[in-house]
């Protein structure tokens, strides 16, 4: 089964500043990854091509790191995620730049059926409140907090 899942912010902010949050993930400084209320992204290294990590169940290792400006990570786990999620940071003007958060794999064995009900709703709401932590970070607010669904707050509660 494959998968396309993009996830992407418009923040008025500049490349350098967007970029800047790239370069905090997995950080004691993290300003992206919503760590406070889910599993923190970890490595065994500082953020580097070839640092091995993850957050949770979800396992990878940094492929590509372009200081900010790209971070990309290959799955390893759980079993059946083949392929890559990444962060992107693309300037649109002076002013506003796009930060994207890109998923594309094929899902393989029990994958093809954990990925539509379980991963699918859990990584949708952990992107989101990834996003809001950047344009809270670049802006000092955000203007459409997401909210988490019942059935993502159900899926949470068992994953405790």
């Amino acid at each position: 089964m494959g998968i396309y899942n993009v996830h992407e912010r418009l923040l008025a902010a500049t490349e350098s500043e967007v970029g800047a949050l790239i370069d905090t993930l997995a950080g004691s400084e993290d300003a992206l990854w919503p760590r406070e209320e889910w599993p923190p992204m970890e490595f065994d290294r500082p953020l580097a091509a070839g640092a091995v990590g993850g957050h949770g169940p979800v396992r990878y290792t940094v492929a590509t790191y372009v200081p900010s400006t790209w971070v990309r990570f290959t799955f390893s786990g759980p079993r059946g995620f083949h392929g890559f999620h990444e962060y992107a940071v693309l300037a649109v003007d002076e002013e506003h730049t796009l930060l994207r958060h890109t998923l594309a794999m094929n899902a393989r064995g029990p994958a093809r059926l954990t990925w539509p009900p379980v991963w699918r709703p859990l990584h949708d709401a952990l992107l989101e409140d990834s996003l809001d932590r950047a344009e809270l970070a670049c802006t000092g607010a955000v203007a459409r907090s997401a909210r988490r669904g019942r059935y993502v707050r159900l899926l949470r509660a068992l994953a405790r």
